[in-house]
């Protein structure tokens, strides 16, 4: 797998911060391709993120496909980081309770702020179904490359064509 390069300073301004996780556009060196990366609270890429990244970037995914994914996986990695647990950890509730909180307004979804149960869904159907498949396609690429994930990707089944259907129905 090819090292990854920063970009220039002045084509770094497409950095997103959000919590404290940042989305980050990479050059791959050689090739001169466009890539993303996600960062961690220390400024350093998320490894198991980075790598699942660059191989869909080797794959041929298209730039902005990559880069919505890492958008996806900053935003699981920072629920998860929310409640304390490891991306390994993760079970089937916890993909579930990840879609109730994607409907949160930003405000409500680090738990500092009561959100009525009448407010509007934050994202639509087609953005979850979008986060989903980053979600699992990032497990599944871990798991093939030998990393322990639990039991998550054994219960967890996508719909089909549709999308993620059944894990939707948690939302109701």
């Amino acid at each position: 797998m090819p090292v990854r390069s920063w970009l220039s300073p002045a084509l770094s301004m497409t950095l997103i911060k959000e919590e404290t996780m940042l989305v980050q556009a990479v050059v791959i060196p050689g090739s001169g391709a466009l890539s993303w990366t996600v960062l961690g609270d220390d400024d350093v890429p998320v490894v198991p993120v980075d790598r699942f990244l660059a191989y869909l970037t080797d794959t041929g995914r298209s730039p902005n496909t990559v880069k919505a994914y890492a958008h996806d996986l900053k935003d699981y990695l920072g629920f998860l980081g929310l409640r304390g647990l490891d991306w390994r950890e993760a079970r089937l509730e916890d993909v579930g309770e990840f879609i109730a909180w994607l409907q949160l307004p930003a405000a409500g979804r680090s738990g500092d702020v009561a959100v009525l149960p009448l407010a509007a869904a934050q994202v639509t159907a087609a953005t979850v179904n979008r986060k989903l498949a980053a979600v699992s396609a990032f497990y599944v690429h871990q798991a093939r490359s030998g990393a322990e994930v639990g039991d998550l990707l054994a219960v967890w089944k996508t719909g089909g064509r549709g999308g993620y259907a059944t894990t939707l129905e948690f939302v109701g």
